[in-house]
């Protein structure tokens, strides 16, 4: 294990530095296309007899549970340290808005994905069951922002929007995370999706979260509060997030949302009423590079994966097609409300385009696909996932910039 992180470390370091000398891009973006540019060439080189360095790669991601590490370890410290950076107040103002993307929109793209997929497949030539149709709709809806989070601020988005992208994407991956669980728990129990019963399990693992997440941001702001010392302050909060994530599994209460609302706690009130100026500049530069660290080790980990992703002419099409599929879900769920009701959400009236093609797909997707049990509806739908991932990454990482942009101007520009 300690020889797989320290190379997982030193590839990550390797590529950060040749995106930031020579590429230029974000780094997760810039990550991300240099592993899956050497990943291609090693299949490449496979393809011309040369095997030896690809099959290097393959038994170095065999060492590497991508769903364990992800879902269990990286997922509640990014969550965490995404929630520290939300301000409470403006949350709340979008507060409607936010919790109908993050429960009725991932529902409703959910069943539109997987309705969608269902009905393609055999157009193809493939076959996947409706349950599992549902389920890579649900692991496949929820939006991860991470990568192209400072690319909208530093384009001069609204505020605004900012809040409702960043707030959408916390919430909907718990509630992502959770219908995903709860629909393979029904495939993989034998017996088909439930309504009444489905419903009542999401209430009680969301409701659950947020109730413990909670209590234990409140238990973590009264233990701040009650010292000055930023060594042991950071070290409380980093151990509440490991360990509280835990304890949710264990509870089988949400954790990812437990995490999401301690962060808000924390980053709201523990911040302002439980820190002195010194430790909160500790805290906050302890946070924001960690949170770097491991997107770029989570990204590269992304890029490295294509070599254990197979692909075919029917997969590609397919996939090619769900990548229209999940931009017409996101504008239909997401864009559309704030088109025909932008007055009262609060929102600028066009920024239905940023929250349309601002909807990235990320690691969490990848994550739960891998997570799936071995077979040929793990293969198909791994494959369609990262697919989708690498090109809502690439395409739309690297061009919400210019919507953004675009957007602004349109927005200054007089009317008539």
């Amino acid at each position: 294990m300690f020889n797989v992180v320290v190379s997982c470390l030193v590839v990550t370091a390797l590529m950060a530095y040749l995106n930031h000398r020579f590429v230029h891009l974000p780094t997760s973006i810039g990550v991300l296309a240099i592993a899956l540019l050497l990943s291609l060439g090693l299949v490449v080189l496979k393809s011309w007899g040369f095997s030896g360095l690809h099959a290097y790669e393959t038994a170095f991601l065999r060492k590497i549970d991508f769903s364990e590490v992800v879902l269990k370890g990286m997922l509640s410290v990014l969550l965490f340290a995404a929630a520290l950076e939300i301000d409470f107040d403006e949350l709340r103002s979008h507060r409607w808005y936010i919790a109908g993307l993050a429960i009725v929109g991932t529902v409703a793209s959910t069943v539109l994905i997987g309705g969608v997929l269902w009905w393609v497949l055999p157009w193809a030539g493939l076959q996947l069951s409706l349950a599992y149709c549902l389920i890579f709709g649900a692991l496949i809806s929820p939006t991860d922002p991470i990568a192209v989070a400072g690319i909208i601020r530093s384009a001069g988005a609204p505020r605004s929007l900012t809040v409702v992208i960043g707030g959408e994407s916390l919430f909907n991956d718990g509630i992502g995370v959770v219908l995903f669980a709860l629909l393979l728990g029904m495939v993989t129990g034998g017996h088909g999706p439930n309504l009444t019963q489905g419903a009542i399990l999401l209430a009680q693992e969301a409701g659950g979260g947020l109730a413990f997440g909670l209590l234990l941001g409140y238990l973590t702001y009264r233990l701040l509060r009650s010292i000055d010392n930023y060594q042991v302050e950071v070290l409380i909060t980093l151990s509440a997030v490991l360990g509280g994530y835990a304890l949710a599994r264990h509870l089988h209460v949400s954790g990812p949302l437990a995490m999401v609302v301690a962060g808000l706690v924390v980053g709201n009130r523990g911040r302002a009423l439980g820190m002195s100026d010194l430790t909160r500049t500790h805290h906050d530069h302890f946070w924001e590079l960690l949170d770097w660290m491991l997107n770029s080790v989570l990204f590269v980990l992304i890029g490295l994966e294509f070599a254990a992703v197979s692909f075919s002419p029917q997969v590609l099409l397919v996939s090619a097609g769900m990548i229209v599929v999940t931009l017409v879900a996101r504008l239909l769920c997401a864009g559309l409300p704030v088109a025909l009701f932008s007055r009262f959400f609060g929102l600028p009236r066009g920024g239905w385009q940023v929250l349309t093609w601002g909807g990235l797909r990320g690691a969490i997707s990848v994550a739960l696909a891998l997570s799936l049990p071995a077979g040929a509806p793990r293969d198909l739908i791994l494959a369609m996932t990262y697919y989708i991932v690498v090109f809502s990454i690439l395409v739309q990482g690297l061009s919400i910039g210019k919507v953004v942009r675009w957007f602004t101007a349109a927005e200054a520009r007089p009317e008539g």
